[in-house]
């Protein structure tokens, strides 16, 4: 996976229930954190699953 630096943006495989699907990156480590844009949910998960998930990334 390429490097993912704070606040990147991201989009995401399936779509968020509010119905976007690009995301800001909050934290990088062995966890990553994701704000959605447009309803500011924050969601953490480990790196594995989000590289499983991540379509693209957008600097």
């Amino acid at each position: 996976m390429a490097d993912l630096k704070l606040k990147d943006r991201v989009i995401m495989k399936k779509q968020h229930a509010c119905g976007a699907n690009s995301w800001k990156v909050i934290r990088v480590g062995m966890d990553i954190k994701i704000e959605c844009e447009k309803c500011h949910h924050i969601v953490m998960m480990p790196r594995r699953k989000f590289e499983k998930k991540l379509k693209e990334v957008i600097r």
